[in-house]
């Protein structure tokens, strides 16, 4: 059983390597999707690439957390049913709904994205299994909890419906991308990462844990410079793009 204080320390490690990574990310645009270019090496089918990226976070925290040196407290089996439920959906359904036959992602984005799926789903397993003692059966009534999972049933909603949009916008008869509009397209060019990022949020204010708190800065590193990156791009390719929205938080950012 790893203790503590050396969990702790992984915890901050990879935090501080998430600032370094969300720095990169500033200035150099991750060359897949709208932004794919030339010079990143080999490529995969998209698709393909998508299901390998996100099933180790799926596989390495279900491992973890059945099999850790101890048993997981029920409420902890909660954690496990969102976590698990939230990555059969992006590794095994939403690859499928998407119309990107045809198109490919540098091997280098997924592996750099395999190493992010290894780490976070290896360490939110593993803190579930090993210290889910802190959660006895009053967490369910605990503030911490209900806010939580209000944040994260907020989050989860808003993505959702954001994804939708895109998904029905790429499946309609078009000669490339269309503005998206509607819901919280209006004040923001990428509500879906949005709300992804206010669901984990959620995860790490419920469960009150470094590993979920670290998982969401993750993500806050990953998607804030993208989300700038669709912006920019959509102020370039459509002109008349509306000029009061903004990249991912409405009237901030």
């Amino acid at each position: 059983m790893i203790s503590k204080e050396t969990f702790n320390c992984i915890i901050i490690g990879w935090t501080l390597f998430g600032l370094v990574i969300f720095i990169v990310l500033l200035f150099v645009s991750a060359p897949y999707g709208r932004h794919s270019r030339k010079g990143w090496g080999p490529t995969i089918p998209n698709k393909l690439g998508w299901i390998v990226m996100e099933l180790p976070s799926l596989i390495l925290f279900g491992y973890f957390f059945l099999f850790g040196s101890s048993d997981p407290y029920p409420v902890a089996w909660i954690f496990f049913a969102i976590w698990t439920l939230h990555y059969i959906n992006r590794s095994l359904i939403f690859p499928f709904r998407t119309r990107t036959k045809g198109k490919k992602m540098p091997m280098i984005i997924a592996l750099f994205a395999i190493i992010f799926n290894l780490m976070n789903g290896s360490l939110n397993g593993m803190y579930f299994s090993e210290f889910s003692r802190e959660y006895p059966l009053e967490w369910l009534w605990d503030i911490r909890f209900i806010l939580g999972s209000v944040v994260l049933i907020t989050g989860l909603i808003t993505n959702q419906i954001s994804d939708q949009k895109l998904l029905r916008l790429r499946s309609a008869p078009s000669n490339g991308y269309k503005i998206p509009r509607g819901g919280l397209f209006r004040y923001v060019s990428c509500p879906n990462f949005l709300g992804e990022i206010i669901q984990w949020t959620g995860f790490a204010i419920m469960t009150w844990s470094p590993a979920a708190l670290v998982f969401v800065l993750w993500t806050f590193f990953n998607l804030a410079p993208r989300a700038l990156d669709h912006h920019k791009w959509y102020r370039k390719e459509f002109p008349e793009y509306p000029e009061n929205r903004k990249a991912l938080i409405p009237f901030i950012l």
